[in-house]
């Protein structure tokens, strides 16, 4: 069954704690948890405050997504306000293996992403040292796009070369996903899937949780 992370970016902020509990109760795996700049992405999202207040509220894992310029430079700030995991963008790095080793060494788990322009093999050295790979199947910066559905075949090659080389990451999805998208993604091969627009959409998150648990 896929892992479901609902993506805060699209939650009541005036209602954060109470969302979080209804997350809570709804069974949810985790919840993602959007950083962006206004430099790597054309938007800027929320930050260390709002991790905090996330942090205080929940027990639940804290998957923050790095959407920055130099995120070598905030993986520790991240680590140490609560993320227990961290992605980042093989775009917004030249260091890409010592980043992920910078990650692991703060004891959280290490993800790596990649847009939809950029292919599977620019990941291909570090698939080995990473906890999951986040297949983004929209542009980042705004919620509530359309699912880019060449995105599919990355996520069965990235399947593909687990299973041949008996590598255990998890295959993150984030980007369009809904009742419809969440089965096409699954049977590719992921294994986490981030749902945001859609998600909160929805008055009662169980049901949601339900749909896309299937």
């Amino acid at each position: 069954m896929v892992k479901l992370y609902p993506s805060l970016l699209s939650a009541d902020f005036l209602n954060l704690q109470q969302t979080l509990v209804n997350l809570e109760n709804a069974r949810v795996d985790g919840v993602h948890f959007d950083v962006m700049d206004g430099q790597f992405v054309p938007n800027i999202s929320i930050g260390i405050p709002i991790l905090d207040a996330v942090r205080k509220a929940t027990s639940l894992p804290i998957d923050v997504h790095l959407m920055i310029e130099k995120p070598e430079d905030y993986v520790k700030m991240f680590a140490d306000h609560g993320a227990d995991m961290i992605s980042v963008h093989v775009e917004a790095t030249p260091h890409i293996h010592r980043l992920i080793e910078r990650i692991k060494a703060e004891n959280v788990k290490a993800g790596v992403v990649i847009n939809p322009g950029t292919p599977v093999s620019s990941i291909l050295p570090v698939l080995k040292m990473v906890d999951y790979v986040l297949v983004m199947t929209v542009n980042p910066g705004f919620g509530g796009q359309t699912f880019i559905d060449n995105c599919l075949e990355k996520v069965s090659h990235l399947s593909h070369i687990k299973a041949e080389s008996n590598l255990e990451f998890d295959i993150e999805v984030d980007g369009g996903i809904n009742d419809q998208t969440i089965h096409s993604v699954v049977e590719a091969g992921a294994t986490m899937a981030v749902a945001g627009s859609y998600y909160f959409n929805h008055d009662d998150f169980n049901v949601a949780t339900q749909t896309l648990k299937g």
